[in-house]
């Protein structure tokens, strides 16, 4: 755990929020009942934009909807979290994270709108496909490698995922494909790939 933070600190601080959020939110009553999680700060856009409750956009990436669904989460956060933190750096991880959540929020609330069918989101999905968009261009720029984590399993994991969220009732899609497009444009943004440095040579005479 001591090396987790060190390497990562940024992920691994994020992870314990949710985890901490989690269980004081389970002390008190069901993360699974729709009603509980509106009452604490899940995203729910008549709430956002008619009582102007815009928090919500913010508190629903940290809260989850029962157990599985945080510790499906948080595993993806370990997973692509330390692999992009120790690649981009602290702030630009949390840049492309919370950018990525707050987006993906907006989006679907967007969507909900259009479809003029309103529901309570929560979690850190939005925010998580964020960081496997922004590894799924540092990948590219890396001959389809980072870390651990090769481009093709990326795509290959964006698909299954994207294809069982489509498939199944109760997931968020729209934040999902928003936080993903979005976090590839950030990476876009902020990933530069350091030139080696040549700081020995040899002279032939």
């Amino acid at each position: 755990m001591q090396k987790l933070f060190k390497e990562a600190p940024c992920t691994a601080i994020i992870a314990a929020i949710n985890i901490v959020v989690f269980f004081f939110l389970t002390f008190q009553g069901r993360t699974e009942d729709a009603g509980f999680l509106l009452e604490h700060g899940g995203m729910y856009v008549p709430y956002v934009f008619e009582r102007n409750e815009y928090y919500r956009i913010f508190t629903s990436i940290f809260i989850h909807a029962g157990f599985n669904h945080l510790v499906n989460n948080m595993i993806s956060l370990f997973l692509f979290g330390i692999n992009l933190e120790k690649t981009i750096g602290k702030v630009k991880f949390i840049v492309i994270y919370f950018i990525s959540g707050l987006g993906a929020n907006l989006l679907s609330g967007w969507f909900d709108v259009v479809q003029n069918e309103y529901v309570v989101s929560v979690g850190a999905s939005g925010a998580i496909f964020g960081l496997i968009g922004a590894l799924l261009y540092v990948a590219i720029r890396n001959r389809g490698r980072i870390g651990n984590i090769s481009g093709r399993g990326l795509l290959i994991m964006i698909v299954f995922t994207l294809y069982y969220g489509f498939t199944s009732v109760g997931v968020d899609n729209i934040a999902h494909l928003g936080g993903l497009i979005l976090g590839f444009i950030l990476g876009v943004l902020l990933y530069w790939k350091r030139k080696p440095r040549y700081n020995e040579y040899r002279s032939h005479y």
